[in-house]
């Protein structure tokens, strides 16, 4: 992995676990993650006709990609409901790494080096130990959706990893990805909430667009990193998300944070830089 896909993927963990608290922050947190994909989705109709689509062989995985979002987005907001950000997204991005590690052995051939492993490993005990700080914060159902929902993270990112290595048009994926995740949550939502949906698009339009932005931002960087470097360790890195969202945690909610966090956020650390070696 190259210094510039390293700091790429590192910068775009930084704006999911933003967008991310944006969706906690919300009252509705089921409607504001609607607002978020169509923001995303919204971009992606604006921008993608104006680029090379992608490939044919792409767009079975393209269409199992947005069936694996939604139910990720739909996870995500109830998650959020039932339990604090810093447990639930440790819970939800953490245990997704070592599912694509594995996987991604079989699926893609791809074998990351020792010091790889190892850096995927640490990430895990580290996460491991984050969530083992947050016990007590937060309800079973909470937790019990986090763990389920790592497990569509996981599909969705050896997904993607397929179909941009078929798409040759990595941004281009990632565009038509995020209008085609968009369009079912909107329509469920017109379908069973319109008037909510209509209050909180009269006064929540901005903070959707603009997490909707956070949103194509840190997808699309990530998908088009999986074209640079093996999917494994590109899942993990991205992972490191963690980390900024415990300070937003601690900082926007005011959520706690004891020794085990701290010590936790350091092993995270320290397997990212195994990462970078791998």
């Amino acid at each position: 992995m190259s210094l510039f896909v390293f700091l790429a993927v590192l910068a775009a963990a930084a704006v999911h676990a933003g967008w991310n608290a944006l969706v906690k922050s919300a009252q509705d947190k089921a409607t504001t993650t609607v607002l978020v994909a169509a923001g995303s989705g919204l971009l992606g109709l604006v921008v993608a006709p104006f680029l090379p689509p992608p490939a044919p062989a792409a767009w079975p995985w393209l269409a199992a990609s947005a069936v694996l979002q939604v139910v990720y987005f739909s996870l995500m907001a109830g998650a959020y409901r039932l339990v604090d950000l810093t447990v639930a997204y440790p819970l939800m991005r953490g245990a997704a790494p070592v599912i694509v590690a594995i996987a991604g052995v079989g699926v893609f051939g791809e074998v990351p080096s020792t010091a790889g492993w190892i850096g995927v490993v640490m990430v895990g005990a580290g996460i491991g130990g984050l969530v083992f700080a947050g016990r007590g914060r937060g309800s079973f159902g909470g937790i019990a959706l986090a763990l389920l929902n790592a497990l569509f993270i996981a599909g969705y990112t050896i997904t993607d990893g397929q179909g941009v290595r078929l798409s040759g048009s990595p941004i281009a994926y990632a565009l038509w990805g995020a209008a085609l995740a968009a369009l079912p949550l909107v329509g469920w939502s017109v379908a069973t909430r319109p008037a909510l949906l209509l209050a909180a698009l009269r006064g929540r339009a901005a903070i959707g667009l603009l997490g909707g932005m956070a949103s194509m931002v840190s997808y699309g960087v990530a998908v088009w990193a999986m074209t640079q470097a093996p999917v494994a360790l590109v899942a993990a890195l991205r992972e490191t998300s963690i980390v900024f969202a415990l300070i937003l945690g601690r900082v926007l909610f005011r959520e706690r944070l004891g020794w085990i966090h701290l010590a936790a956020v350091t092993v995270v650390v320290a397997g990212v830089a195994m990462l970078r070696g791998g």
